[in-house]
C-alpha cells in the first residue's frame, strides 16, 4: 500500500487499553486493539472465521512468546495482532490492517 487513504475512525481516549473496538468502514467490520496504554495499536478483520461471527473486537488480549494475540471469544482460536495469523491453523488467519494515531484520532488505511 504506497499511498494508503486513511480514514478517522474514533479518538484514542475512545479505546480503553487492553480492549478492543469494532469499526464500521463501508461494509466490513474491523477490530481495533490497544493493548497498552500508550498509542500502540493493532487493527484486524473483526470475522472469527471458525464461528463466522463478529466477535474478534471483543476477544481477551494475551502475549506469548514475545508476541501480542487476541482470543476469539467464540471458541477460543488466537489469532496475532500484528498480522493477523491464527496460532491453531494458519489457513484460518484474518487480514491485517494499517492503523495509527493522528493528531490524537485512531485512522484506518483503505
Amino acid at each position: 500500500m504506497s499511498n494508503p487513504n486513511w480514514t478517522t475512525i474514533c479518538p484514542l481516549d475512545a479505546i480503553v487499553p487492553g480492549t478492543g473496538v469494532c469499526a464500521l468502514l463501508g461494509v466490513q467490520q474491523i477490530a481495533i486493539f490497544r493493548p497498552r496504554l500508550n498509542d500502540e495499536l493493532f487493527a484486524l478483520d473483526n470475522i472469527d472465521p471458525f464461528a463466522q461471527a463478529s466477535v474478534l473486537s471483543r476477544g481477551l488480549l494475551a502475549e506469548h512468546q514475545g508476541e501480542l494475540w487476541v482470543a476469539s471469544p467464540v471458541k477460543k482460536q488466537h489469532f496475532r495482532l500484528r498480522d493477523g495469523h491464527c496460532l491453531e491453523n494458519g489457513d484460518f488467519s484474518v487480514s491485517s490492517f494499517p492503523v495509527r494515531v493522528a493528531a490524537g484520532q485512531v485512522q484506518i488505511a483503505v
